[in-house]
C-alpha cells in the first residue's frame, strides 16, 4: 500500500506540473493509410500505362527533376545530437535569412541570378527613343522654327542623311545622337539667321530594323524593332535568356559575320553598366550556353544560382554576389570533385581562399554560441520584464537585478519555467502512459469476475490515457529549497523566472467534500484544513496527503501544516479487487457443495 501511495503521488505531481490543453491529438494512422492508398493507386496507374505502351506519368515534383524528399542540412529547430534530453551546453547551427524575407524557403535556390530581367513584356514602338541612338535614313523627325522666320517640317531623313527645312535648306542629321538633335538643329538654323529665332526638334520614330536573336533563348528568330532600342529590348522580344541552358555572361553581337561586342549582364545587374551600341539591320545577337553554376543559400541576402564567368569562381566573388549577412560565421560547401561527392565545412574567412566549381552548393550558417541569454521575468515585479544576461550567469546573481516589493513578492518561492524541461516532462508523461497502456492490455485475470472488472476499467483507463496525452507540461524548475534559499542554477536562453505574489490562503483540493481556498492561520493543522473543507470523501484518507509549495516543491507525508500560498492535496485511496476474488471463490465453493449434495442424493 505504501508503494501504491508513492506511485499515485508521483502521477499526481506530473499532472499538477502540466496544464490541460484543449487541442486534439494528431492521429498518424489515417495519414499513413492515405499515403499507402495513394502509393497503391500510383503503382496501378503506372502498370496500366506500361501495359498500353505509354510512358508512366511521374508526380509533378519528380517530373521537374526534384526528389520527393530532400534532406535538409539545417532544419528549422536546433540540432540535437541524439534522441532524448540535451545538455545545456549543446547548441545547433542555424541558417537564418534576411529580415526582409522571412518567408524564404530553406535549402538551395532554383532561381538563376538575372532571370527577373526578362520577366516583363517586350517593349512597344510607342516608347521613347534611346538618347544615345544615332539617327539614320528613314527616321521620322519633327522640326519647327518661329520668330522672324516661320518654318515647319515633319518627315523622314532621306537616303543621303538630310532633312529639308523650308526657307533654310537641308539639315545634315544622319549620325546625330537623339539626345543632341535639338542642339544640332538649333545651331544650324542660327548659323543662317542670326536674329532671335526659336527652334523645336524631336525624333518622332526610328526606322524599323530586323535583328536576329539566336542561341539559348526562348524564341529565337528575326525580331523587328527600332534602331534606338538596346540589346535587352530585342532579347525581351525573343523571350529572354533560357534560365536552364542559356548564359547571362556570354552574349555576343555579330555584324557582318564578325563579333562586334561581347556583353556580360552581371555588371549591368549589379552596377548598371551596359556597352553603348546602336543596332543595325541584319545584326545578330547570340546567347551562349550556360557556364558553371554555384548556389548560395542560408544567411545571405541574394539566394540565387550564380553563373561563373570562367571555369571556377573565387570565394570573394561569391561573397560579393551573395551578400553574406553579418550573422554568417561558417559555410558548408557540397559538390563533386573527380567524380566523387565532396564537402567542406569552413568559416567565412577561409571561403576567400576557396575555389568553387560547377554545381557547388554553398550554405551560409551561424555556428557560434551567443554570449548572452534572454530571460523573462513574470509575477510580482516592478522592473522590466526582459533581461539580457551573460551566458554563465546564475539565478541568484540575476535576482539581484530584479526589483520587487518585499511586501508583495514571495521571494522564497521563486521558480523557473524552462522549455527544455517541459519537453522532458512531456516525454516522461508519454512513457508513463505507454507503460500503463501495456499493463492494461497484458494483465491477466484470476477469475471471470475480475476479467469483467478489468474490461470495464479498460475503457476508463483508456479515456484517462487520452486525457493524459493532452497535458501540456509547463517545465517548472524548483529553484529554491524548502527554507527559501536560492539555488545556483545556470540560466538558459528563453527561461522565464516567476516571482509569485504573497498569498494568505491555502488551497485544499483532492478527495475532500468541498475543495476550496481557506484563509491561512498559524495554528491550523492539516486535519483542521480538511475539516473546514467538509472532511474526507469515501476515497480520502489522512495518510494520503501531499503539500505543494508555491515554488512547486512537493512534500509527501508532511509532518507540519501548510504555509501561506501552499496547496493541500488529499490523494485517493487505491481500490482492491480482493473482495471480488473472495466472492468468486465463495460462489465456486457453494456451487461445488450443491453439486456434491446433488450426486449424494
Amino acid at each position: 500500500m505504501r508503494s501504491s501511495h508513492a506511485l499515485l503521488a508521483t502521477a499526481m505531481a506530473f499532472l499538477l506540473g502540466g496544464q490541460a490543453a484543449a487541442q486534439n491529438l494528431n492521429n498518424p494512422v489515417p495519414a499513413l493509410m492515405q499515403q499507402q492508398a495513394q502509393a497503391q493507386a500510383m503503382m496501378q496507374a503506372q502498370q496500366q500505362a506500361q501495359a498500353q505502351g505509354q510512358m508512366p506519368q511521374m508526380p509533378p515534383q519528380q517530373a521537374q527533376g526534384n526528389p520527393t524528399q530532400v534532406p535538409q542540412l539545417l532544419p528549422q529547430d536546433n540540432l540535437v545530437n541524439r534522441a532524448g534530453s540535451t545538455t545545456e551546453a549543446e547548441a545547433g547551427a542555424s541558417a537564418q535569412g534576411p529580415l526582409a524575407e522571412p518567408w524564404r524557403p530553406p535549402g538551395p535556390s532554383r532561381t538563376v541570378f538575372g532571370a527577373q530581367l526578362f520577366m516583363r513584356g517586350a517593349p512597344t514602338g510607342s516608347e521613347s527613343a534611346n538618347p544615345n541612338y544615332r539617327l539614320s535614313a528613314g527616321d521620322r523627325v519633327s522640326v519647327r522654327v518661329w520668330g522672324p522666320v516661320e518654318s515647319e517640317v515633319m518627315g523622314a531623313i532621306d537616303p543621303d542623311g538630310n532633312l529639308f527645312l523650308p526657307s533654310i535648306g537641308p539639315l545634315r542629321l544622319a549620325g546625330v545622337r537623339s539626345g543632341d538633335l535639338q542642339r544640332v538643329v538649333e545651331s544650324e538654323v542660327r548659323r543662317i539667321y542670326t536674329q532671335q529665332v526659336q527652334v523645336y526638334a524631336v525624333l518622332l520614330s526610328a526606322s524599323q530594323i530586323g535583328v536576329y536573336v539566336t542561341g539559348f533563348v526562348r524564341t529565337p528568330g528575326r525580331h523587328l524593332g527600332s534602331g534606338s532600342e538596346t540589346v535587352l529590348d530585342y532579347m525581351l522580344r525573343a523571350g529572354g535568356v533560357d534560365p536552364v541552358r542559356g548564359s547571362y555572361r556570354d552574349i555576343v553581337v555579330n555584324r557582318g559575320g564578325r563579333a562586334l561586342v561581347r556583353i556580360d549582364l552581371y555588371p549591368f545587374l549589379l552596377q548598371g553598366k551596359l556597352p553603348q551600341l546602336t543596332l543595325q539591320e541584319g545584326d545578330t545577337i547570340v546567347v551562349g550556353k550556360q557556364g558553371a553554376v554555384v548556389s548560395a543559400d542560408g544567411a545571405v541576402r541574394n539566394n540565387y544560382l550564380f553563373e561563373v564567368a570562367g571555369n571556377a569562381m573565387a570565394g570573394p566573388e561569391l561573397l560579393n554576389l551573395a551578400g553574406a549577412l553579418p550573422s554568417a560565421t561558417n559555410v558548408v560547401i557540397r559538390g563533386t570533385r573527380a567524380g566523387q561527392p565532396w564537402s567542406r565545412y569552413i568559416d567565412v574567412a577561409q571561403l576567400r581562399q576557396q575555389s568553387l566549381v560547377d554545381q557547388d552548393t554553398v550554405t551560409f550558417i551561424t555556428d557560434a554560441p551567443a554570449p548572452t541569454v534572454r530571460v523573462f521575468i513574470e509575477g510580482s515585479r516592478i522592473g522590466p520584464s526582459v533581461l539580457v544576461a551573460d551566458r554563465d550567469m546564475a539565478l541568484c546573481q540575476l535576482l539581484d537585478h530584479v526589483a520587487v516589493d518585499p511586501a508583495l513578492a514571495d521571494t522564497g518561492s521563486v521558480y523557473i519555467l524552462r522549455k527544455r524541461i517541459a519537453a522532458q516532462q512531456r516525454r516522461a508523461i508519454n512513457e508513463a502512459l505507454d507503460r500503463l497502456e501495456r499493463q492494461l492490455f497484458t494483465a491477466t485475470s484470476a477469475t471471470t469476475g475480475i476479467a469483467q472488472i478489468r474490461s470495464a476499467e479498460a475503457q476508463l483507463v483508456s479515456n484517462y490515457i487520452q486525457r493524459g496525452r493532452r497535458i501540456e507540461p509547463e517545465g517548472r524548475l524548483v529553484a529554491v529549497d524548502d527554507a527559501g534559499r536560492c539555488s545556483q542554477v545556470r540560466l538558459e536562453d528563453g527561461d522565464t523566472i516567476v516571482v509569485p505574489e504573497r498569498s494568505d490562503t491555502v488551497l485544499v483540493a483532492g478527495e475532500v467534500i468541498t475543495p476550496q481556498a481557506i484563509l491561512w492561520r498559524p495554528n491550523m493543522t492539516i486535519d483542521d484544513y480538511v475539516k473546514v473543507a467538509g472532511g474526507y470523501t469515501q476515497r480520502g484518507d489522512s495518510g494520503n496527503v501531499m503539500i505543494r509549495r508555491a515554488s512547486g516543491h512537493i512534500i509527501l507525508d508532511p509532518r507540519e501544516g501548510p504555509r501561506p500560498g501552499d496547496e493541500l492535496i488529499v490523494l485517493p485511496v487505491l481500490g482492491f479487487k480482493g473482495l471480488q476474488i473472495a466472492s468468486d471463490l465463495l460462489q465456486m465453493v457453494y456451487q461445488a457443495a450443491l453439486a456434491v449434495r446433488y450426486f449424494d442424493l
